[in-house]
């Protein structure tokens, strides 16, 4: 009896799909544009644009001894200065346009925290060379998230 209820399940959903078909089909290009949208959010929620604001060519591993990098998600933008130093590590110094808790310096295992001033600004010494990721503990409407920019070579 079971797959007799299956098989009398069946047809009629399959009436039904037929009738909504028929009566109110799926505007064309809903489904391609549904998963370019979803996609698209998802991408700005786990990336921020990179954008290298110095010199048009600019890399961060490079002959100079600064670097500035600006991070975007289209809500939060961050600016990074990299400085080499004497000691022949690096110091980190950002500023972020949103209101931000704390910020982290992530290098694998390695993570620095520091505090937003009043103006967005925070800094970061004795920063080694390699994989980096800043992330912001934000603060927007009410609701607390986080802001991380992809990895980065310093």
């Amino acid at each position: 009896m079971e797959t007799d209820d299956f098989s009398v399940d069946a047809a009629l959903f399959a009436r039904l799909r037929s009738a909504w078909e028929e009566r109110d089909p799926v505007p064309a290009g809903l489904i391609d544009r549904m998963v370019a949208a979803v996609a698209v959010e998802d991408l700005s929620r786990e990336y921020a644009l990179l954008t290298l604001v110095e010199g048009e060519y600019a890399e961060v591993r490079g002959e100079t001894d600064t670097s500035t990098l600006q991070f975007s998600d289209g809500k939060t933008s961050v600016l990074l200065h990299v400085t080499a130093t004497e000691a022949g590590d690096h110091r980190v110094d950002g500023w972020v346009d949103a209101a931000a808790r704390e910020v982290r310096l992530v290098q694998g295992d390695r993570e620095q925290k520091s505090q937003v001033g009043e103006h967005g600004r925070f800094a970061f010494d004795g920063v080694r060379a390699g994989l980096t990721r800043v992330r912001l503990a934000i603060t927007r409407e009410g609701e607390a998230s986080w802001f991380q920019t992809p990895q980065f070579e310093i």
